[in-house]
């Protein structure tokens, strides 16, 4: 416990040491030694504090899991989504699909260190580790947090976005170029390699919502938020009614003729974001999608290749994680 004197009635008062572990991918596009220290320097004057370099791709899960069960208060990431993907699995590696049944579980601090942050741009988070660092303090020392929904995908966590189809084997791609920095035109590179060139053919997927017909597309995106992604600066809408707050969305084609994708693209990175069309399968806030598919097709989940799948289980699930902001 601390102590402290109370300056207003001259008591003694106590408080809660808050025990926290900062988690840092030294390989991520904006992380620095520098920056790793100033934000270890600054959350150390609020929190009892341990800091851990990522070493191997699962090490950030593993850290986080261990978090979990040794009960501390708050886990911070700095890196990328995918950095933030292996922490939020970690913190919620014992919970079966139901973070209920967990109990006590870690709140989850975000300084944003990669390429594109989609996951802290869509809570408001800057950008910029300065800034997101000001915030994360801000939010400790004025208490403030909010709950976030998540999806679950064939036991896989994630917070922003999963897919089977086109978008996934742009994720293969990249994952290739590990070592070169995940610009977006790297990723615009892949996507129309991709598309010439699908790297396991183009097998039918068949998507089954709830209260609708199975449809037959040919790539499918999942959201647990809007945007989904971003060019630049420049936000990408495929589920502009998609949050955290409600149930996750579906963006699928059945058609990737180039006019198709083109018309898609453009309204995807206009301001209004309204996906429609006659190739479009488009729904929002479902709390379950399962995707089969002819043959195995690329499957990913927050940026990061998970494998290949013919079937997969998409589940939202509401207030998962608890997040200081």
């Amino acid at each position: 416990m601390g102590v402290g004197q109370s300056p207003a009635r001259g008591r003694v008062t106590y408080s809660r040491v808050v025990r926290a572990v900062l988690i840092v991918n030294p390989q991520a596009t904006s992380t620095t030694a520098g920056g790793r220290d100033v934000l270890a320097h600054a959350l150390a004057s609020q929190v009892k504090l341990e800091v851990v370099e990522t070493a191997y791709r699962g090490h950030g899960m593993a850290v986080a899991r261990s978090a979990a069960r040794d009960g501390l208060d708050l886990v911070v990431a700095h890196g990328g989504d995918g950095t933030v993907n292996e922490v939020v699995n970690g913190l919620l590696a014992d919970a079966d699909g139901d973070p209920a049944e967990i109990g006590h579980l870690p709140m989850l601090g975000v300084v944003p260190g990669g390429s594109a942050n989609v996951f802290a741009r869509a809570l408001g988070i800057s950008p910029d580790p300065v800034e997101a660092t000001h915030q994360l303090l801000r939010a400790i020392e004025d208490d403030t947090s909010r709950q976030v929904g998540l999806g679950l995908a064939d036991g896989h966590w994630f917070t922003f976005n999963a897919g089977m189809g086109w978008d996934a084997d742009v994720v293969a791609r990249v994952a290739k170029k590990r070592g070169k920095q995940t610009t977006s035109g790297l990723y615009m590179r892949a996507a129309i390699a991709s598309h010439f060139r699908p790297p396991l053919g183009r097998p039918k997927l068949t998507v089954r919502v709830p209260g609708e017909d199975p449809q037959e597309v040919v790539t499918a995106f999942v959201s647990n938020t809007d945007p989904w992604s971003y060019l630049g600066e420049r936000p990408v809408h495929l589920n502009k009614e998609c949050s955290f707050d409600g149930g996750l969305g579906l963006f699928a084609l059945n058609g990737l003729g180039v006019p198709t994708v083109f018309k898609a693209l453009r309204r995807a990175l206009s301001a209004k974001g309204n996906q429609k069309g006659k190739r479009v399968v488009r729904h929002d806030d479902l709390p379950i999608i399962r995707i089969d598919a002819a043959e195995p097709v690329n499957f990913q989940v927050d940026g990061d290749l998970v494998g290949q799948r013919t079937r997969v289980e998409f589940i939202s699930v509401p207030n998962a994680v608890t997040v200081r902001v």
